[in-house]
Order: structure tokens, then sequence, then C-alpha cells
């Protein structure tokens, strides 16, 4: 790929560059470097996602480049370039309402992911301890973590901090002071701010945006976690245990008075000197047995000590994508159903693995294995298939015919203890089939044998 100045020889080769153009002399130069570039395309059509505005997909990127690269660098040194509106996506919140996304051109991608990789290091290292979201090794299940933590350490009051479509309110001039802290760069700065100020195309209408930084590029999640530094270090400095994870806010106090005085210094931080907007009506106050984060929620077990379990809104959505994967209308066969099944189960399970006991998955396994028993009956579907399956699978000559001719419905049919007893555990476990307690344990085991060997190598 042709990533520098006038194309080369080489530049039939996609992985051949020529040199930046002075070397690795400042921001500038080390963004649109060629192993910066490099780096940056293949996470683009790692990525991968929808195209933007102009309808170019990322595999057409590599090639658009080779052919057109110098010309959009001409434009980027000469302070010419424009960045394309981006595409508006509204996509449905699981607790309802629709959240907008920005989809920026494939183009403005790659750019935008080449100035993250470089950036991102120099703010990086002044971020706050108490900061998670989308930070380098970092994740979610270190902010639940360290949430669990101060429970444990008495701060057993929470103070959730609602930022009202955050995204949508960042104040540009507020947000271009703070990179301007550290970059330095006047082309690198301008170049954050036209892509601030690209605007979104809705309905085939471009709309300028004086506020907002677009969810979705690959930006975004950087200048967010800037926007929010100052926030965190005055909430660092007043001596308060937090947790943020984007724009995901909870503080641990000790006391519902003491709550109550944090939020209040928390909306004057945000709101006064940010620009922000908090929606107070959605900022909460609760003991941590109540309160929720990233899908968690918290417990106390006999001995005073503090567990993770799943958050009521988040067991009712698995609920309901389960309900989903089993309907009976789909027309595919049983094996397609636990291929699907077991995909979804091992990724959820993949982050709410992290909750310290299985029990919540006891009822839920019961009524999940009803549900599959429920389709494996109108598979059968005829009576003469039905008494020779239910004999097939143990059940005596009498009853076998007296419920394969049963005109009970699939629901009460699958709840009977003779479809319980021909399709037992054994008979999911044998096609394959995970359920949510044997899923827990795989993952906890396989989470031991990743952190004793981790601990291994430490010594």
């Amino acid at each position: 790929m042709h990533l520098g100045g006038p194309l080369s020889e080489r530049s039939d080769d996609p992985e051949s560059v020529v040199e930046a153009v002075g070397g690795r002399q400042g921001l500038w130069e080390e963004i649109f470097s060629r192993e910066n570039l490099l780096a940056a395309l293949k996470r683009v059509e790692k990525n991968a996602g929808a195209a933007g505005v102009d309808g170019m997909s990322t595999g057409e990127l590599r090639q658009w480049a080779l052919q057109r690269w110098p010309e959009t660098k001409a434009l980027l040194d000469s302070g010419a370039y424009r960045p394309a509106p981006v595409r508006q996506v509204s996509v449905p919140k699981p607790d309802g309402g629709v959240r907008v996304l920005g989809v920026p051109t494939v183009l403005d991608r790659l750019v935008q992911q080449a100035i993250a990789q470089v950036l991102g290091p120099i703010f990086e290292e002044g971020f706050s301890e108490f900061s998670f979201g989308f930070r380098p090794g970092r994740s979610a299940h270190d902010a639940v973590r360290a949430a669990r933590r101060f429970v444990e350490d008495g701060r057993q009051w929470v103070v959730e901090v609602d930022l009202d479509s955050f995204f949508d309110r960042v104040h540009h001039d507020k947000l271009m002071h703070r990179v301007g802290r550290k970059v330095k760069d006047k082309r690198v700065l301008r170049l954050v701010h036209r892509y601030l100020q690209a605007g979104i195309m809705a309905d085939g209408i471009r709309q300028s945006v004086r506020e907002g930084t677009p969810q979705g590029s690959p930006l975004s999640p950087l200048l967010s976690n800037i926007m929010l530094d100052d926030f965190d270090s005055q909430m660092q400095a007043r001596g308060h245990r937090f947790v943020r994870y984007a724009d995901d806010v909870r503080i641990f106090v000790g006391s519902k008075r003491a709550a109550e005085r944090v939020l209040s210094q928390a909306i004057k931080v945000l709101e006064g000197q940010l620009k922000l907007r908090v929606n107070q009506q959605k900022s909460t106050i609760a003991p941590a047995t109540v309160a929720t984060l990233l899908g968690f929620g918290f417990f106390f077990t006999a001995g005073r000590q503090v567990g993770i379990r799943i958050a009521p809104k988040a067991f009712k959505r698995l609920k309901q994508r389960i309900r989903e994967l089993t309907s009976r209308r789909w027309s595919i066969s049983m094996g397609e159903h636990i291929t699907r099944l077991n995909r979804f189960i091992r990724g959820w399970m993949g982050y709410f693995g992290l909750i310290s006991r299985p029990g919540a998955f006891r009822d839920f396994d019961s009524w999940f294995r009803r549900r599959m028993r429920q389709i494996r009956w109108k598979e059968w579907k005829l009576p003469r298939t039905r008494w020779r399956n239910l004999r097939r699978l143990g059940i005596a000559g009498a009853k076998a015919y007296e419920w394969s001719h049963s005109s009970r419905g699939y629901w009460r049919v699958a709840g009977s203890p003779i479809l319980a007893r021909a399709l037992p555990n054994e008979y999911w476990s044998e096609l394959g089939l995970w359920f949510f307690t044997d899923a827990w344990h795989r993952f906890n085991a396989s989470a031991n044998r990743r952190m004793r060997s981790s601990a291994r190598t430490v010594v």
C-alpha cells in the first residue's frame, strides 16, 4: 500500500510505502508515517463495519489508497483536506429508545485511527487510575472489580451520574482546549477540529454540528476520555473512590448524606466547568446492593464479603434473547439451533462469567431446557413419529402412545415429566448444547488456568 509521498516503483505492492517526508520530526510526521498508517489500515480492515456516505467498504480501502493516497496526503499536508460528513445510523438501546451512531467513511476512519494511535499514548500516561473505558490493558471487568473493592472497603452508597447524550453534547472549544494542552502541532489540532465539525448526513441532507463527537468513530473514545479527565482529576483530588467507563460514572461513598453532597459536586463540575448536561432525573443515589454497573450488580455474602451478580435488566435481556433463539417458528435443524445458541452463550458468558456464583442460572437452565424440548416436540410433529421417538428414548409403550396422541399444547408437553425423562440433560449434552451453569463453570475454570499460567510466568 502506498501511504507516503509520490507513487514509487513499488506501488503495486500493497505493503510498499515510501518514507514519510521529514521522518519523525513531529506529531504530524509520526501520524502519517509508513508504520503508523499501515497499522491503522490493518485495524480498520479488521474492525470492518458499514460504509460511510461514499459507499466505500473496508474491503475496497486498500486498493483505493494504493491509487489515490498521494492526492489525499497532499490535501492533508496543505491543510485543504475536508472530512466527509458521517452517516447517521440509529440503533435500538437494550432498555428502549435509540442510540445515534455516526459512521465515517472508511478513508476518514483510516486517518482518525492513525491520529488516535499516536495521540493515545501521549494522553494515556496522565489519565486517572479510576478511568477504565477504551484504554489499553483495562476493561469493563476491571471496572467492576474495582467497584467491588470500594464496596468491600465500606463505601456502600453509590452515586450514579447520568450524562445526558454525552457524545452529542461535547463542547468543541472546551474539548480542543484540553487536546491543546498536550498537542502543540497546529496541523494536528486543525485536523481534529475539522473532524469534530464534519457534520452528519441524515436522510440525504448534510447538517452542520456545533457540539458533540460522533459515537462510533475511531477518535471518539479517546476524545471522550480527554474531555472527562478534568472531572476525574477533581473527583480524585477530593479523595473520592469512583469508576468511570466512558460516560458511565459511579462514585462510592460511606453514607447517604455524603452521596447527596458528592452528586451535587459532580453536577457542578460537569455542567459548570465542562458544559455537559447531567440528567438529574436519572442520576441516582442507591445502596451498593441496588446500584448496577455495566450490566452487573453486587450482593453481600454470609461472611459480609461482596459478590458480583447480573443486573436485573441484563438478565431480562438474556431471557429475551434466548426466547428469540429458541423460537418454534424458525425452520432450521436442531443442529443449527444448537450452533447458534452455543455461539451466543460463549460470547455472553465471556462477559457475564465474571459473576461470583452460578445459582442464578439453575432456574433459568430449567426454563431453557423446556424451550428446547418444545422445539423437539414440534419437530416430531406426527403422532406416529412422536410415538416412535418416545419408545426409542425409553418411554413405555402405553405412555408413549398416550403422549404421542396428546392434544396438549407444545409448552405443556415440554414441561411434562414424560418428555423430561425422554429428553434429559444428558441427551442435550450428547448433542453438544451448552447450558448456562456448565458454561459458567467452564469460563471460570479457563480463567483460573490463565491466572495460574500468568503467575508461573511472573515467577
